[in-house]
């Protein structure tokens, strides 16, 4: 009787995870998914506030590293669920124990590149670990054609855990620089996977993968309204500080209205090579968008300055600049690119073009308002050059693209 009552559990409640290939293509994000990814905005606010409260060369290199580790930590979750989670008791008592530790890597994150950045790693370290034990736990069910990709997969994640060993032992300066190693080789990893034939079959990008990576923009667009609200709650209460903060907060409208009319929202070329492009150019342009957020804070704060400070107009003309570029990469990836040539091949040259023109901003760094007002005139005319030409595709066009 024991046996059959523990046997039901298992069945009901602790179910194995489900292997590669077994791909549920018509699921919908989860309200366990949004829930982890919850945590995350406290994460990346962590590191977003650092920022935003001096800003430096070096305090944009510490952010770029921590923001890539958060990432990467996203990521790994984020892609064990997509491909085998389930909706059982195992699965969220395991999304449950990445939220714990996730929450305190929040705490530690504001002060990850400083005196924290021992118990940081620490954290990371356990997080890692529990990642590594789910993906071990899909490889001891797979078929023998993933075994190679799984074990690479492992591999790449021991490898992070050492380096992030390793980094507590450095001294405090050279901890970024490991954490950076640590970026690279995960990256090379990742994209290495590609060239597995397996991979082909056993992993694709559904519409809730698609889904899950545009909520992700949006947290990370969620950093512009706190850089807004942070700004104007520490600036003087005048009209050129609000009107800093309102013109601050289009970059961000501008940017969603790109993003999701173009680029979100659309599934990638089905190649395994391509899918993972797809997948890894989220990293810079979710950073990109995080790191304009920061921004916000200082320019609202020199709202009454005759010119944009310059530390702060280069991050947020940079890090747009870059986030355009890695716009103009990930519409390559897209099926759209190919169906509908006529309207994203002049709009990826239109986005080249926009980032040396943000970049040019940057040197001219007039007044905040009118150097926010720069930013969003360009990427407004980039949004209506390409709306422009969606209304000028008829039915026909579109049963041609699709046939």
């Amino acid at each position: 009787m024991t046996d059959s009552i523990f046997a039901e559990f298992r069945r009901r409640f602790w179910m194995p995870p489900r292997a590669h290939g077994e791909i549920i293509e018509d699921r919908s994000v989860s309200f366990l998914e949004l829930f982890y990814d919850l945590v995350y905005v406290v994460v990346i606010a962590q590191a977003a506030h650092t920022l935003a409260k001096e800003i430096t060369w070096r305090s944009a290199g510490e952010f770029v590293v921590i923001f890539a580790l958060i990432w990467i930590a996203w990521i790994n979750g984020t892609l064990y669920y997509e491909f085998h989670g389930r909706e059982d008791g195992r699965t969220r008592v395991y999304v449950f124990i990445q939220m714990i530790l996730l929450t305190l890597l929040a705490v530690l994150t504001g002060d990850a590149a400083g005196g924290s950045g021992t118990q940081f790693a620490i954290v990371y370290i356990l997080h890692l670990a529990v990642l590594s034990w789910l993906w071990y736990t899909v490889r001891r069910q797979d078929a023998e054609e993933y075994m190679e990709a799984t074990r690479r997969y492992l591999t790449a994640m021991l490898v992070a855990i050492g380096l992030m060993a390793i980094s507590i032992a450095v001294p405090g300066e050279f901890r970024v620089i490991v954490w950076a190693l640590l970026i690279v080789t995960s990256v090379g990893f990742g994209l290495s996977l590609s060239r597995f034939e397996a991979m082909e079959s056993g992993v694709t990008v559904t519409h809730s993968m698609v889904e899950r990576f545009g909520l992700f923009v949006i947290i990370v667009l969620g950093e512009v309204v706190v850089g807004v609200v942070d700004g104007l709650s520490e600036a003087e209460d005048n009209v050129r500080s609000i009107m800093t903060g309102v013109v601050g907060l289009c970059v961000g409208f501008a940017y969603w209205w790109t993003y999701f009319d173009f680029v979100g929202q659309r599934l990638p070329i089905d190649t395994a090579r391509i899918r993972t492009r797809w997948t890894f150019l989220h990293l810079p342009v979710t950073l990109s968008i995080a790191a304009a957020g920061a921004a916000m804070v200082s320019l609202i704060e020199h709202a009454a300055d005759a010119r944009t400070p310059t530390a702060t107009a280069w991050l947020l003309s940079g890090s747009m600049a870059i986030g355009l570029w890695a716009l103009v990469f990930k519409i390559r990836t897209l099926i759209d690119h190919n169906r509908f040539p006529t309207i994203y091949k002049p709009m990826v040259r239109l986005m080249m073009s926009a980032s040396g023109v943000v970049v040019v901003a940057a040197l001219w760094a007039p007044a905040p308002w009118l150097f926010a007002l720069s930013l969003v005139v360009v990427m407004s005319l980039v949004w209506v050059f390409s709306a422009f030409r969606w209304l000028r595709i008829d039915d026909a066009d579109f049963s041609a693209a699709d046939g």
